[in-house]
């Protein structure tokens, strides 16, 4: 396959290179330069939409002609959006939030095509968290794993034993949305 053939990600993500192999969806990674700073007024699913759009259109910009992938990832609970804590203390205070409650993880997913028309969707999931010890809540948020995740959890890692159940896709919650990707991916052209 030449690399013109590849579907442009533009993510330095880990976890969405993993889902994308395993789909078997060839692709180049191309992070964008971009800030994720929500304006004071910017619903949850607004900046999330916007991010995957920014993040797409920054790399489509380099990449002009190809197939380029952007997405955000967030979660809500309580009414309050947890992005990336800024340090274990803030993660532990995010678990405390999920700790015996359900919330929402949206991911929005940008799709720019070679003849520059953006497609933008969503898919959301409904998470439950089992109640944390205080114990569970300091080990974890001390890992390491919570740093660089919204939310501050990794539901592939170390807090999968504490999810009972879901409503939704669960590569969502990984990160992005597979089964949505597919359908975008066809839907404009790439396969």
């Amino acid at each position: 396959m030449l690399v013109r053939d590849k579907l442009i990600l533009a993510s330095s993500s880990l976890r969405r290179q993993d889902l994308l192999r395993q789909a078997g969806i060839p692709f180049a990674i191309h992070p964008p330069d971009i800030p994720e700073v929500r304006s004071a007024s910017e619903k949850p699913l607004e900046y999330a939409v916007r991010l995957a759009q920014e993040k797409a259109l920054a790399v489509a910009k380099r990449f002009p002609g190809r197939f380029i992938l952007g997405a955000d990832t967030i979660v809500v609970a309580c009414d309050q959006l947890l992005e990336k804590p800024r340090d274990a203390e803030d993660a532990a205070r995010m678990l405390c939030l999920l700790s015996g409650r359900g919330h929402e993880v949206t991911t929005a997913v940008s799709v720019i095509t070679p003849a520059k028309t953006m497609d933008t969707r969503s898919c959301t999931t409904k998470v439950f968290f089992r109640e944390l010890t205080e114990a569970e809540i300091q080990e974890y948020a001390n890992s390491g794993e919570p740093l660089d995740k919204a939310g501050s959890y990794a539901i592939q890692g170390g807090a999968a034993k504490w999810i009972p159940r879901l409503e939704g896709e669960y590569s969502n919650v990984v990160g992005l949305p597979l089964p949505l990707v597919g359908e975008m991916l066809r839907d404009n052209g790439f396969f």
